[in-house]
């Protein structure tokens, strides 16, 4: 017989606070972000670069807390797969950055990191959504 005390189920609240963990987790990334930005000495070569970088790390919190108040399911599944891409954009500059400038490897793996697991988490979140699992 199987022992059902160290199982865990899901409930709303459970449903509900993984959803307030990726929007803080979201917040806390961007200001991650601004804050490795300020870091840089900037050069000409890097501003675009690095405004792209901004723009498209704080798009992933901001599609995650503007699908808080969608008119429908779909309308906030769309605001999830607009995070996605934002999150595999930020994932592509994050690349660039550490390939192409001479800047703290190990700050970008870090970030990195956490946009991997932010897109993760936002990627199993569609896949519930649209009831694929």
């Amino acid at each position: 017989m199987m022992e059902t005390k160290n199982l865990k189920f899901k409930s709303q609240n459970d449903n509900s606070q993984l959803k307030t963990d990726l929007r803080n987790r979201c917040y806390s990334f961007s200001i991650q972000i601004i804050r490795f930005i300020e870091s840089i000495e900037v050069k000409r070569v890097y501003v675009s670069i690095l405004d792209q970088l901004l723009r498209s790390a704080t798009s992933i919190g901001a599609n995650i807390t503007e699908a808080k108040s969608a008119r429908s399911k779909r309308d906030f599944i769309n605001f999830y797969q607009i995070a996605l891409k934002s999150a595999n954009e930020t994932k592509y500059w994050l690349c660039l950055i550490r390939d192409g400038l001479r800047i703290n490897k190990k700050v970008i793996t870090e970030l990195l990191r956490e946009v991997e697991e932010l897109a993760n988490m936002i990627a199993a979140s569609l896949l519930t959504l649209k009831n694929k699992r």
